[in-house]
C-alpha cells in the first residue's frame, strides 16, 4: 500500500453533510439561517455585555466567554461546510484541515470547563451570596475563563500534532463534514490505536470531571433551595440559574448520547447529525436560552438601543 507523509498530501476529501442532490439546496438554506443567527446572536451577546453598565457581573462575564465560543466552534464549522454542500469534491487542505481540527478541539474542550466554571459561579451566588461579591472577584473570573483556554490549546496542540506528523495510507477521504480527530484515525499507517486511546483518555477525564462540577455545583444548590422557607426566594433562586441549567442539560445530553449510545444503532448518519447538533445547533441555541429568558438582558438591550437613539438624535 502507498505511503505518503501528511504535508506531501495535496489534501484531504471531505465526504460531506449528505450525497443526496435533492436535499442541497434545503440544507444550505437551514444552515445558512442558522449561521447567521448565531452570528447575530453571539455577536449581540458579547456587545450587549460589554456596553451595558448593569451587566459588569461575573455571571455576564462568563456568558460573554460562552458567547465567543460558540461563535468560534460555529464559523470553524459552518462557512466551510456551506461552501461543500453545493460542490462535487470537497477537498481541504492539509494546513487547513490541521487548522480547522485545533480550534475546534480548542473551543468545545474550552466550553466543557467554562460551563462548569458559570456552575460554580451560579452555586456561590445562592449559596453565599452575602459572599458573593468578595468570591467571585474579577481576578478568580479570569482564572475560571483562562485555565479552560489554556487546557484546550493543550489538548489542541497535542492530537493536532500527534496526527499530522504522522504518515497517511493510501485513501484521504474523511468520513465526515469537517476534520475530526476520530475521523482521521483510520488514515493513518500506524500509532492509530496509541492516539485512540488518548482521545478516549482524554475525552472521558474532559467530560466526567467537568460534569461532575456541574453535578457537585446543583446537587449544592437544590440543597439550599430546599433549606429556603420563602417560595418567592425559592423561585428567584431557580430562575437565577435556570438558564445555565438548560444549556447544560442540551450540552451534556448531546454529547452523552454520542458516547454512550449502543453500537447496534451507531452509525456514521448519527455521528453527522449528533455533531451538527453541538457544532452548529447548540452555538445558536446558547444565546437565545439566555437572551429570550432574562429580563436583565432583555432591559439591557432596550437601554442600548435608547442611549444610541438618543446619540443618532
Amino acid at each position: 500500500m502507498e505511503q505518503k507523509n501528511a504535508t506531501s498530501l495535496p489534501g484531504f476529501i471531505l465526504m460531506g453533510i449528505t450525497e443526496n442532490s435533492e436535499l442541497q439546496l434545503p440544507l444550505f438554506g437551514v444552515f445558512f439561517t442558522i449561521y447567521v443567527v448565531t452570528l447575530v446572536s453571539n455577536l449581540g451577546m458579547i456587545i450587549l455585555t460589554k456596553l451595558d453598565a448593569h451587566l459588569h457581573t461575573p455571571m455576564y462575564f462568563f456568558i460573554r466567554h460562552l458567547a465567543f465560543i460558540d461563535l468560534g466552534n460555529s464559523t470553524v464549522i459552518c462557512p466551510r461546510m456551506l461552501v461543500d454542500i453545493f460542490l462535487d469534491q470537497k477537498t481541504i487542505s492539509f494546513y487547513a484541515c490541521a487548522t480547522q481540527l485545533s480550534f475546534f478541539l480548542l473551543f468545545i474542550i474550552s466550553e466543557f470547563f467554562i460551563l462548569s466554571s458559570m456552575a460554580y459561579d451560579r452555586y456561590v451566588a445562592i449559596c453565599n451570596p452575602l459572599l458573593y461579591g468578595v468570591i467571585m472577584s474579577l481576578r478568580l473570573c479570569h482564572v475560571l475563563v483562562g485555565i479552560p483556554y489554556l487546557y484546550g490549546t493543550f489538548q489542541a496542540l497535542l492530537f493536532t500534532s500527534k496526527i499530522f506528523t504522522l504518515t497517511f495510507c493510501g485513501s484521504n477521504v474523511i468520513s465526515h463534514f469537517y476534520c475530526d480527530d476520530v475521523f482521521l484515525l483510520p488514515l493513518l499507517c500506524s500509532h492509530a490505536e496509541e492516539i485512540q486511546l488518548m482521545i478516549i483518555f482524554f475525552s472521558a477525564l474532559n467530560l466526567v470531571s467537568s460534569l461532575l462540577v456541574v453535578l457537585g455545583s446543583y446537587i449544592l444548590i437544590l440543597l439550599a433551595i430546599y433549606q429556603m422557607r420563602s417560595a418567592e426566594g425559592r423561585k428567584r433562586a431557580f430562575s437565577t440559574c435556570g438558564s445555565h441549567l438548560i444549556v447544560v442539560v442540551v450540552f451534556y445530553g448531546t454529547l452523552l448520547f454520542m458516547y454512550l449510545q449502543p453500537k447496534s444503532i451507531h452509525s456514521s448518519k448519527n455521528d453527522k447529525i449528533v455533531s451538527v447538533f453541538y457544532t452548529v445547533v447548540i452555538p445558536m441555541l446558547n444565546p437565545l436560552i439566555y437572551s429570550l429568558r432574562n429580563k436583565e438582558v432583555k432591559n439591557a438591550f432596550y437601554r442600548v438601543l435608547n442611549n444610541q437613539f438618543k446619540i443618532n438624535t
